[in-house]
């Protein structure tokens, strides 16, 4: 970038469905570069009392700047940065005061070498298009749900310290699909736990099944119910 003459990206917006891995590539980058890393939830900046959100979205700059290299990592962002002709923006002074602050600090930590600035959404559909411009979340990384070939790969990397027997990956990654990463890691974890009410130190492909089956009857349920 110096040898172009060019400012590089500022910042970054991980989109995608949960469970996909977004908080967990923020926290990769930061382990790599050997950078602190300051996380906080969008949620987190949603104050009621006047003047709260702004205070602690200026206190995590100003803890940055004190602590370069540094990466600031928003997860759930549209907490606080959702369109501003949105119903519960409108109803809610604080946020608009506690976002508004986010976009002074993001502007007036432009281009600060060090700092680097990334937020996590599973709706960027909602977010205002002031915080995605250039100079702020500029860049947009998506995040889909694994293909077959990266669920067999997720499901290998998650039973890799376990005890397997006559296991296919192969077809439980035909059966997982739809399946985040987050979805795998609880049906690896399922598994191990059926194992373990048989006093069995081994796992195989019944266990699987089994937790599968489960972990699909409850995403019913939870949707039977909401369409209810």
């Amino acid at each position: 970038f110096e040898k172009l003459g060019i400012d590089p990206p500022s910042g970054a917006l991980l989109s995608g469905p949960p469970g996909t891995g977004k908080t967990l590539t923020a926290k990769s980058i930061a382990n790599s570069t050997n950078a602190r890393f300051i996380h906080l939830v969008g949620s987190d900046l949603v104050q009621k009392f006047i003047g709260e959100g702004s205070r602690m979205v200026r206190e995590v700059f100003t803890l940055a700047k004190e602590n370069i290299p540094a990466i600031i990592f928003i997860d759930e962002i549209d907490a606080i940065a959702i369109k501003r002709t949105s119903e519960v923006y409108k109803g809610d002074r604080e946020v608009q005061r506690t976002f508004m602050q986010l976009l002074s600090e993001l502007d007036g930590f432009a281009n600060t070498e060090g700092i680097m600035f990334v937020a996590a959404t599973n709706r960027e559909d909602v977010l205002d298009p002031a915080i995605l411009r250039p100079g702020r979340f500029d860049r947009v990384i998506r995040f889909d749900l694994p293909c077959e070939e990266a669920r067999k790969m997720i499901l290998k990397i998650h039973t890799r310290k376990m005890n397997l027997k006559d296991v296919s990956f192969m077809e439980l990654a035909r059966k997982t699909e739809g399946f985040s990463g987050a979805h795998i890691k609880a049906l690896v974890t399922e598994a191990g736990i059926k194992a373990l009410r048989e006093r069995n130190e081994t796992m195989d492909q019944t266990h699987f099944n089994l937790a599968l089956t489960d972990i699909l009857d409850k995403e019913h349920s939870v949707k039977d119910y909401i369409y209810s």
